[in-house]
């Protein structure tokens, strides 16, 4: 890349700068300790609603909440949020249709292309990018990062329908029922995959057969209550000895494994083999009672009598984790670090739960969101994302508050914020996968474990934030390597050394600004940081924009400039911590 010397040297060293501020500032020590930290706010505080009328944002405030609700606010998305407001914004997304990414990996099939890793990886950039309905399938990537299929997985690399099928799953459980999503994803053959439950058989002495636990161990601690009990505002339940209380234990696992045998392919005759057509690997898996186990299962304080069908023992092993105590807490917290912020208050994740309960929350224009039922997930949603700790202007200064934006969310920005029209990668290996830390170090759905890319009690060693008792996720997958590669890879696309036409950016309306290093700063922090650039980021920009007076290897001095702003923001430690 043609930058300026000067310039290069200062941005590696913004790099090296941004590193030592996350390490130091917002992570924390210890390990993967998954004890909710202690909080300021009385976890006996009421819930706090919604003011009703609170609906109308600034720009500032509506590019924040744009951060967290989508892939990434732009100009234009921005003004569209300012001028309906916050609640008619999120009804409108709520009714959007589902744009399907099996729908483009079926096509590409029919089409008689080869279709395998890289169209996974197409279609989630091309969603995350272009898509319209973009609060479903931002809440669906935070949902893939709790309910995890990864196609990192061999076999499901080597399936790319059933992986396309699991994601459009995942993503249409945004907005749907949790109670509804537990049970797609149970009949998913990419999960049955997966978690190894494809064709799991009952018992059998003589062939020294045992149900498969794994699906039964991981839907209790990963997708529904965790390993320990929890109050409804997600903090730790203690017995009479102060001890926490475990939420189940081996045996439990034992007997709900005997539940997800006897499901195999659908389209098929046989119990087992592999499936004969395409539309197996993304309709919904089939029950095969003659390899169901017949006997009484017993677990989590319910019992299912022997004799009863495959799928009977499914539906009441999944309504017993889904109204299980411990479930709205579980996955409301998780869902709240995933969008807003690492260490809700106990009153934050009180309030979020109380809607995953009732299944409504009231919005701010009077109006609720959703049906009433227990589960539904646009009560939640709203909740998240309409709670006074969310909306509290004052919180982009709190250093207790917030999260690391990770590396996906970083790169989908960018392409919105700038435009980005085309988004095939055949020509882009970059994009292929991101995996490698000299990349992003992270690609959607493509996790390294079921425990997602990073553990939601993750604590980083040696860190102010984890002596304050903070929890710092995205951390687990911040290195010195990444934190280079980062830079390294951003910048490459900001110029546009992708040496495509695809991913190309428009910056014309910076370029309009470039003579003005001030004003091309500002305009960025309205977009990239939602007005919180900091004073001391802000003039070190400035003085390296003004710095820059020619042009220099096939760009213009004005697109030198362009390109060393958005790449100062884009690496600073305001932009990589959202407030």
């Amino acid at each position: 890349m043609s930058i300026q010397k000067n310039s290069r040297a200062l941005f590696r060293a913004s790099c090296c700068c941004l590193g030592l501020l996350l390490l130091a500032a917002c992570s924390a020590p210890g390990g993967d300790d998954e004890t909710p930290p202690d909080n300021a706010v009385s976890p006996d505080a009421p819930p706090a609603a919604p003011v009703i009328g609170a609906d109308a944002v600034s720009a500032d405030e509506a590019s924040r909440f744009l951060t967290q609700s989508t892939f990434g606010p732009s100009e234009q998305s921005i003004d569209h949020l300012m001028t309906i407001g916050l609640s008619a914004w999120l009804q409108a997304e709520f009714v959007k249709p589902q744009e399907s990414l099996l729908r483009d990996v079926l096509l590409d099939e029919a089409a008689g292309q080869e279709v395998g890793a890289t169209q996974l990886s197409e279609t989630f950039w091309t969603r995350a990018v272009q898509s319209d309905d973009q609060l479903r399938q931002r809440v669906g990537y935070a949902l893939s990062q709790i309910i995890v299929a990864s196609y990192a997985d061999s076999q499901l690399e080597d399936r790319p329908v059933a992986m396309a099928n699991y994601m459009d799953i995942i993503t249409a459980g945004a907005f749907g029922n949790f109670r509804q999503l537990l049970e797609n994803v149970t009949y998913s053959p990419a999960m049955a995959i997966y978690l190894t439950y494809l064709q799991n058989q009952k018992a059998d002495a003589d062939r020294e057969v045992v149900p498969d636990e794994n699906y039964a161990r991981e839907i209790m601690q990963l997708f529904t209550i965790g390993l320990l009990e929890l109050q409804q505002n997600g903090e730790l339940r203690l017995d009479g000895g102060g001890n926490p209380i475990e939420t189940y234990d081996n045996v439990d696992v034992t007997e709900l494994a005997k539940v997800f045998t006897g499901l195999s392919w659908a389209s098929r005759e046989r119990f087992l083999g592999r499936p004969d057509q395409l539309e197996s690997e993304y309709l919904p898996l089939v029950m095969f009672d003659e390899e169901h186990s017949p006997e009484a299962k017993s677990f989590l304080g319910t019992t299912i009598p022997p004799g009863v069908g495959g799928d009977q023992s499914i539906s009441i092993a999944l309504d017993t984790l889904f109204n299980h105590p411990n479930t709205a807490p579980f996955i409301s917290k998780q869902l709240i670090q995933r969008l807003v912020t690492s260490n809700p208050s106990p009153s934050y994740v009180l309030r979020v739960a109380n809607a995953f309960d009732a299944g409504s929350y009231l919005m701010p224009n009077g109006q609720n969101a959703g049906s009433g039922q227990r589960g539904d997930m646009r009560a939640v949603v709203a909740a998240i994302l309409l709670d006074p700790e969310a909306r509290d202007p004052s919180t982009t200064g709190d250093d207790s508050f917030g999260k690391i934006r990770e590396p996906v969310l970083r790169f989908t920005h960018w392409a919105r914020a700038f435009g980005v029209q085309r988004t095939e990668i055949d020509d882009i290996n970059e994009l292929q996968n991101t995996s490698p830390p000299d990349r992003l170090n992270q690609q959607a759905y493509r996790s390294p474990s079921v425990f997602n890319f990073y553990r939601p009690g993750f604590v980083a060693p040696g860190s102010l934030s984890g002596a304050a008792g903070m929890v710092a996720p995205e951390l687990q997958i911040t290195t010195a390597s990444s934190v280079t590669g980062y830079a390294n890879f951003i910048e490459d696309f900001i110029a546009g050394d992708a040496a495509s036409a695809n991913f190309s950016p428009n910056y014309a309306d910076e370029l309009r600004l470039a003579n003005d290093a001030a004003a091309l700063i500002d305009h960025l922090d309205g977009i990239l940081t939602f007005g919180s650039l900091s004073d001391a980021t802000r003039t070190r920009s400035i003085q390296a924009v003004n710095s820059i007076t020619s042009g220099d290897g096939g760009f213009t001095r004005d697109e030198r400039r362009v390109h060393a702003a958005i790449l100062l923001i884009m690496t600073s430690a305001d932009y990589i911590i959202i407030r």
